[in-house]
């Protein structure tokens, strides 16, 4: 009998925001099967963080990432990969060896986690700002052209004035 040796990894699995919204439980039994299935042990199991996506995967554009660190063999991580792209509620995976990470890096608080209601509050209102600014910019802009184009016009007059004139002369 061969002793296994198992590493520390880490895995980002990615799942569509309404159901990780609608059924959040469901959504971490299917990861936990998932570790099971491969004899994985769950160090640690976290919301990282929902984000929009910067394409859609699977006709979703918002994803629900979670954050997972488990010690596993190393022949059995290419099952977990396997696992999730045969899942129906799995979206990717990500999984890397993180040997040298210390249990406090484990239990660093996640974006999810860190940022509370506030922040996000907060964040919304810069966003708002900044684009009140754009927006007070962007009339500057538009007035200085519509000005540029008013003289433009004027130039245009002059000359079908000019050519009434000649076809009055001929």
């Amino acid at each position: 009998m061969e002793t296994v040796t198992k590493r520390l990894y880490e895995g980002m699995f990615l799942v569509d925001s309404g159901l990780a919204a609608q059924d959040w439980q469901k959504v971490i039994d299917e990861i936990q099967r998932m570790m099971k299935r491969a004899e994985a042990d769950v160090v640690s199991l976290k919301k990282w963080d929902e984000r929009r996506m910067t394409y859609d995967i699977q006709s979703k554009s918002r994803g629900t990432y979670i954050l997972v660190y488990f010690n596993c063999d190393p022949e059995k991580v290419k099952g977990i990969e396997r696992d999730v792209q045969l899942s129906e509620m799995m979206m990717r995976v990500l999984v890397l060896r993180t040997d040298r990470m210390s249990q406090e890096d484990i239990e660093k608080a996640t974006p999810a986690e860190s940022a509370p209601a506030e922040t996000h509050a907060a964040k919304a209102d810069e966003t708002k700002e900044d684009i009140a600014g754009a927006d007070e910019e962007a009339v500057d802009d538009v007035d200085e052209a519509v000005d540029d184009d008013d003289e433009v016009v004027d130039d245009d007059e002059e000359t079908v004035d000019g050519d009434d004139n000649d076809d009055e002369i001929a």
